[in-house]
């Protein structure tokens, strides 16, 4: 039996308007399979972040034709028709339930501890909190910070919470941003091989912006492709299966 599409998009786009340059990112076709890992490579500025952003749903697509998400078997949301009609409510529930999000600068709340920035899409979620954030606080060597403020912690120990916390509730998906684009060569390498690792046990579908190629290729990931044209006044960046 083949994976079922996790997400399935044509003829999506994005648009800025700029006063010399119009930039356009494209995905004419992307099917991605559950329990995928990818990278999404590509020079800065090439439209990484705003492809995470679009299948995170939360940047609404200039343009789409179709834009399907399903995260659980059975379970399958026309996101093209919630953006339409404003489901507002509907989009939020599917990305705190089924999304998690490590960006470059980790995105903790700096208030609470590194234990309840992990807890807390497990709460908001309803789920209960169990051993599963202290398990992933072990697994990534930061078993030992839960009661700290993440200002207190390295840079690399708050990229390792973000992961943790992106992790926590179990979701069908996790988009990463340059996760490891602000950390050593040797503590990149480890957080994001234990990433990958951590994301496969659970058989959960991961796309990650980089443009670290050399990694890539070490941890197996399937590349997006990506091409990028200039024509009549417009930079258009595409990405597609």
């Amino acid at each position: 039996m083949s994976a079922r599409t996790i997400f399935s998009l044509r003829g999506v786009t994005k648009t800025w308007a700029a006063p010399d340059e119009e930039f356009q990112l494209s995905i004419p076709r992307l099917d991605i399979k559950a329990g995928q890992r990818i990278a999404v490579l590509g020079q800065s500025g090439c439209g990484k972040s705003t492809l995470l952003d679009i299948l995170a749903m939360t940047l609404e697509p200039t343009t789409s034709k179709a834009f399907r998400f399903e995260p659980e078997t059975g379970n399958s949301t026309d996101i093209h028709e919630a953006w339409s009609s404003r489901r507002m409510d509907r989009l939020a529930g599917l990305r705190g339930r089924h999304i998690g999000y490590v960006l470059q600068t980790g995105g903790l709340l700096p208030f609470i501890t590194v234990r309840e920035n992990i807890e807390l899409p497990r709460r908001l979620c309803g789920l209960p909190v169990n051993g599963v954030p202290r398990a992933l606080a072990e697994r990534l060597k930061i078993g030992d910070q839960l009661e700290k403020l993440p200002a207190t912690l390295s840079v690399g120990q708050r990229q390792r919470v973000a992961v943790a916390r992106a992790l926590s509730h179990e979701p069908s998906v996790v988009l990463a941003d340059e996760p490891t684009a602000s950390l050593d060569p040797h503590t990149a390498a480890e957080v994001m091989e234990l990433f990958v690792e951590l994301a496969a046990q659970r058989n959960i579908t991961l796309l990650v912006a980089s443009h670290d190629w050399a990694r890539v290729t070490e941890l197996g990931l399937t590349r997006l492709h990506h091409e990028q044209v200039d024509e009549k006044g417009v930079l258009r960046s595409e990405f597609h299966s």
